[in-house]
């Protein structure tokens, strides 16, 4: 995959495939699990169709409508994508419960291990071809498709192998515990597995809030600013950021000495190109704001309120 629209595409594609395979071997085998499965990809579709729309936004710039871009759409459809896959597992771990106490469920084994064996070898090629793509890429809408395969293709091995089970313990003639096997099965993947959508949509909320973000991104671009001020009688300097999906908004803030020399506007753009240059090199997908101040009560933080003596009193 050379385009990110390319590996999207194919995410699409194989989310469709495997949930028109999920829902059709849910009704020959009877099974929770795999209609679990086939549901969840139905979903990504759903998401995969709308992610490729997002795909195209991000890559323009902002305007009147927009004013500060579209990068918050990846963020948003990121944290759709966790909330519906809690909403759906809660459902499903309701259902496997009411399944367990009723009796167990019996389910058609040999159906039932076709599909868990082919969505284990196409959820593992997809993760494998997204993951390559991601190394060269960098996309969050690609990264999140990825971990999305990875975790299919780690609950279809699961599936797989609990299927197993299932034709062992009827020539064991233990019926009876074959038959909890599919409620079993969507209980402890809902269970063990819980985490990622709870990561996924907690990330992307926070940077729906404006979150700072992880300080592995943070410190070099705060080096970075330093370095280029580090000539400069600087009083104080205010370095914000936030990253909704890939791009990092910073913003500059620096106070410096009033008595400052070279106050011209020539000189003052030639060092918000400095200071852009030197965060791109860090973080290539930036977008720099930069304001130079004699007093510091332009720079430092507020609450939205009118700064002190702001209004000439």
């Amino acid at each position: 995959m050379k385009t990110e629209r390319g590996a999207l595409r194919l995410s699409c594609g194989t989310a469709l495939l495997m949930a028109v395979l999920g829902l059709v071997f849910a009704f020959i085998t009877n099974s929770r699990a795999i209609m679990l499965d086939g549901v969840f990809n139905l979903m990504y579709f759903g998401i995969a169709l709308l992610t490729l729309r997002i795909e195209r936004l991000t890559s323009r710039p902002d305007n009147a409508r927009f004013p500060f871009g579209h990068a918050y759409f990846e963020s948003l459809v990121n944290a759709g994508k966790g909330l519906m896959i809690l909403g759906i597992s809660a459902v499903a771990l309701v259902d496997s419960g009411l399944s367990l106490l009723s009796g167990g469920r019996a389910i058609a084994a040999v159906p039932a291990i076709g599909y868990a064996l082919a969505a284990t070898i196409v959820c593992s090629l997809t993760a494998f071809i997204l993951r390559r793509a991601q190394r060269s890429l960098d996309s969050p809408l690609i990264r999140a498709d990825a971990a999305n395969w990875v975790l299919d293709a780690v609950i279809s091995a699961a599936v797989l192998g609990a299927f197993c089970l299932a034709p062992i313990f009827h020539a064991l003639d233990w019926v009876t515990a074959a038959r909890y096997i599919d409620p079993v099965l969507v209980a402890a993947v809902v269970v063990l597995f819980l985490g990622v959508p709870v990561r996924m949509a907690r990330d992307a909320i926070l940077e729906l809030l404006n979150r700072s973000p992880d300080a592995r991104i943070e410190r070099p671009v705060t080096a970075a600013v330093d370095e280029v001020l580090a000539h400069l009688p600087v009083q104080q300097r205010f370095v914000r950021m936030v990253r909704p999906g890939r791009v990092l908004y910073v913003t500059v803030h620096v106070a410096l000495a009033e008595d400052f020399a070279d106050q011209s506007l020539v000189a003052l753009d030639r060092l918000r190109g400095e200071i852009d240059a030197a965060v791109r090199a860090v973080h290539p997908r930036s977008v720099v704001d930069t304001l130079f101040t004699a007093d510091v009560r332009w720079a430092a933080p507020t609450a939205g309120l009118a700064a002190p003596g702001a209004d000439g009193a």
